[in-house]
């Protein structure tokens, strides 16, 4: 009896590494041990990835909101504190791209972080 491979279905398998590794050079593209190899290689970069990517935006995202209220005169940390006790919430994303795009609105958010901090000071120099 001859020998079944299960050809087809193998084929496809091999071909779908192949198709991922698509732009790889050399090796890694055209031969499907190495293909596979890259191709699993790379999507766990990927993945690894997509998690450090959210997290070095939020620091970008910080040190721009960090450079922006220090030039009005207040630390991040003091403009966070401001921002909870004026009751604002927008999140680094905006603030940053509000820093960059439009100074003056920044400015205002600013200067109300900047009322809700002194608020926030006689009401407990008050308690």
């Amino acid at each position: 009896m001859p020998r079944a491979t299960n050809s087809p279905a193998s084929r496809k398998r091999r071909k779908r590494w192949l198709k991922k590794a698509k732009g790889y050079r050399g090796t890694r593209s055209k031969l499907y041990r190495y293909a596979k190899d890259a191709v699993f290689k790379a999507q766990t970069w990927a993945y690894r990835d997509r998690k450090n990517n959210k997290r070095n935006f939020r620091a970008l995202w910080i040190q721009r909101i960090n450079a922006a209220t220090r030039a009005e005169g207040l630390s991040y940390s003091r403009f966070t504190e401001g921002l909870k006790a004026a009751g604002i919430e927008l999140d680094r994303k905006v603030l940053s791209d509000m820093a960059i795009q439009d100074p003056a609105a920044f400015k205002t958010i600013v200067e109300q972080a900047k009322a809700g901090l002194e608020a926030k000071k006689a009401a407990a120099g008050a308690a």
